[in-house]
């Protein structure tokens, strides 16, 4: 099966996986211009934003590059889920002083503005979270020469992206930090750790499947590999790195030994893997009370703002996977290839 140096016209087979709000253009071309794969997460920027970002990366690298976008199908969600979950933060609101103003949700999916901006800049790399968007985006961004890629957390989400054409496959594990890819089903009972599902996926489909979670050394690299994969994709590891935005209070959480973390929708609805914080335990980790995604963010970030300014993480999304030993404060570039060093100057395939 081919390996995703190979795919992707890069030398290490190291994706670094988009993490929108901790990361901009810096950190893709950090780890880019290092011989993996950067990544640009879309789903929070505008179109105009989206450009900025893109010019920025078109002029500090030369290296191919992964543009990622949300492919969500937003569902309906009624004035009474939504009040219903404001009075679950009440007295949350009375308790901070906070005069609750709940603005827009911030999470668009793939639309045709985006498909705009994609075939203006024609990223060398598309991909996707939750699914493909529908087959006219699609071909849009197919018809630039992009390769397309997509997460799968179970084996019949896979096998659904190899039918619909994917260029190579994400396994996302369990381990996963930040929102699960999980579009076929909402059952999290179908979710498996990554070295469960990795040879699974690499058994039963025909395109190029690319580890994640849990992966945050040189030895987790190997072992990804030699289950079949043909790279792997690395987001935790980078959160520290010195081309993240990754706040004080988020780069406190990484480095408390004493702090778990769990799978949790009160942040924005939808099933996502951070560090366990007042939040996560007070009203969840998973609430029926949240809309689903994304509708639970606008309501609970007047909380998370008045909260971080006084300095507490009470009601931040602190994404992590449950693997942040590698975690350093470190330049991206030379992180990425300490992890890359077995492959530099290497014939490896």
């Amino acid at each position: 099966m081919a390996d995703i140096r190979d795919v992707f016209d890069i030398e290490l087979p190291i994706i670094q996986a988009p993490m929108a709000g901790v990361q901009g253009s810096s950190l893709a071309i950090a780890v880019s211009n290092a011989g993996g794969l950067g990544s640009l997460p879309c789903a929070m920027l505008t179109p105009q934003t989206m450009a900025t970002e893109l010019e920025a990366i078109r002029a500090g690298t030369d290296r191919p590059v992964n543009v990622n976008f949300f492919a969500h199908d937003p569902v309906p969600v009624t004035d009474g889920q939504l009040q219903r979950w404001r009075d679950r933060l009440q007295p949350y609101y009375e308790e901070l002083g906070v005069d609750e103003t709940p603005a827009a949700g911030g999470r668009a999916p793939f639309n045709a503005d985006h498909a705009a901006v994609v075939e203006k800049y024609r990223p060398d790399v598309v991909s996707f979270h939750f699914g493909l968007p529908d087959a006219s985006l699609l071909s849009r961004v197919r018809a630039t020469g992009a390769k397309v890629i997509a997460s799968a957390t179970t084996l019949e989400e896979g096998r659904w992206l190899a039918e619909h054409g994917v260029d190579a496959i994400i396994a996302q594990g369990l381990e996963a930090g930040g929102h699960r890819g999980i579009f076929l089903t909402r059952n999290m009972d179908t979710q498996s750790g990554t070295f469960a599902l990795l040879p699974q996926l690499v058994a039963a489909v025909d395109v190029p499947v690319i580890a994640a979670g849990g992966i945050c050394d040189q030895a987790g690299i190997r072992a990804a590999m030699q289950l079949g994969a043909a790279g792997v994709q690395m987001g935790t590891v980078y959160l520290l790195c010195d081309q993240t935005n990754t706040s004080a209070l988020h780069r406190a959480a990484l480095q408390d030994t004493s702090v778990h973390t769990a799978l949790t929708n009160v942040f924005s609805g939808g099933p996502a893997r951070g560090i366990v914080n007042r939040a996560m335990l007070e009203l969840g980790p998973v609430s029926p009370d949240a809309p689903p995604f994304p509708q639970a963010t606008a309501a609970l970030a007047p909380l998370r703002s008045v909260a971080e300014a006084a300095g507490s993480g009470d009601f931040s999304p602190f994404w992590s996977g449950q693997n942040r030993s590698g975690c350093r404060s470190v330049d991206a570039g030379m992180l990425t290839r300490e992890l890359g060093a077995d492959y530099i100057n290497e014939n490896i395939r």
